[in-house]
């Protein structure tokens, strides 16, 4: 049965390798170029890190400054190793998320843990966000890491509970909506925490760049045009949705609102104990949804919702419930969106080209929240 099973991973990884180098679009380290170009741009050539554009495309530095430091030792690296780093990086960032996730599933099941792991390891690199992520050299990730962490803080009653998030918030804004959640499930002390981390960040980035720092947040913040255009297909949020087809901003702020109704309820109105796994998760997904821009990418932060809802199918045994997570699973990583990469008009480009913000809205709905803890054991993620 071992060597069934080694066969079964060894086969998988060359299926899965061979589709990656064959299928999917190449990103070349284009965000990695970007971090580490703009970081040499400004430390060794002394130039204005947001004056910086990667191999004269319209793309430069978007993050806040304090993504800058933490970034800065790319300055100094060759681009091979740069590369190297950014892989490794990731890699471990997703052992992690098995680790939290799939890990406690496994055990409680009692299936094997390198098979199961290896084989979800191989589906993670071939759902889209994740191996765009990879091939962008992109932060998502990390990002989300440093956000769980504190999700495992709180659930062990850690006090430097929001740390992460405050250090996630500095590093890109969208993070930010963490805090928030923080708030709504009166979790007072981690939301102050996270607060101050993520301004005391910020304040040490203006302290030893204060030229750079006012730029950013006087005007490089302010200006969209930085970013990329909201309707181009790879935007999967609401605002993508509603420059596709052409509507007023206002329909954008409707649906903000309602989204973040939804949000409250489910978090908040309907529970007395807060669900910090499916909390987290549903924050998560909510972030996706309302920040003006989400490029495929970034939906890697969709994995604790695809990860608890798969786990509570395993326990309902579901069948139904794993037909309709696996045929997601597909959906997410069969890049549909991009058929409709040159414009998208008429009904079905309107349905087909906004595929991943359906998506996100149905999770948005499901995330399964358990019932109060006094009355249910915990979920494996908080166990360890």
């Amino acid at each position: 049965m071992t060597r069934l099973r080694i066969l079964i991973v060894v086969a998988a990884a060359l299926a899965v390798g061979v589709f990656l180098v064959t299928v999917p679009t190449f990103r070349e380290f284009f965000d990695l170029g970007v971090y580490r170009g703009a970081v040499r741009s400004w430390l060794l050539d002394g130039n204005e890190l947001y004056d910086f554009l990667y191999q004269d495309t319209e793309y430069g530095f978007t993050y806040p400054p304090f993504a800058a430091l933490v970034l800065s030792p790319l300055a100094l690296t060759s681009w091979p190793v740069a590369i190297a780093a950014s892989v490794v990086v990731n890699v471990a960032a997703v052992a992690l998320l098995l680790h939290w996730f799939v890990a406690p599933v496994v055990r409680r099941h009692g299936a094997p843990m390198w098979f199961v792991c290896a084989l979800a390891f191989l589906a993670v690199l071939v759902f889209e966000p994740a191996r765009d992520t990879f091939s962008f050299g992109q932060v998502n990730l990390v990002l989300l890491v440093l956000v769980l962490l504190d999700l495992r803080a709180l659930s062990t009653g850690r006090r430097w509970a929001g740390v992460g998030i405050g250090l996630a918030a500095a590093i890109k804004l969208t993070p930010v909506v963490f805090i928030g959640y923080l708030l709504v499930t009166r979790q007072y002390r981690a939301a102050a925490t996270a607060t101050a981390t993520a301004a005391g960040a910020t304040l040490l980035a203006v302290l030893i760049a204060h030229t750079t720092s006012a730029q950013f947040w006087l005007t490089t913040l302010w200006d969209t045009d930085r970013v990329g255009r909201l309707e181009y297909v790879s935007n999967q949020s609401l605002r993508g949705v509603v420059a596709r087809l052409d509507l007023p901003s206002a329909w954008w702020l409707a649906a903000v609102a309602l989204v973040l109704a939804m949000w409250f309820l489910r978090v908040r109105l309907l529970r007395s104990t807060p669900d910090h796994a499916a909390g987290f998760a549903t924050t998560a997904v909510v972030a996706c949804l309302i920040s003006p821009v989400t490029w495929v990418h970034h939906l890697v932060w969709l994995l604790p919702a695809l990860f608890l809802l798969t786990d509570a199918a395993l326990r309902d045994r579901s069948r139904p419930r794993l037909l309709t997570l696996a045929a997601t699973y597909v959906i997410l990583s069969s890049s549909v969106v991009w058929l409709w990469w040159a414009g998208a008009h008429g009904f079905l480009a309107a349905l087909g080209s906004n595929t991943y913000v359906w998506i996100s809205l149905a999770l948005l709905f499901t995330i399964p929240f358990r019932a109060p803890v006094s009355a249910t054991p915990t979920s494996g993620l908080l166990n360890h």
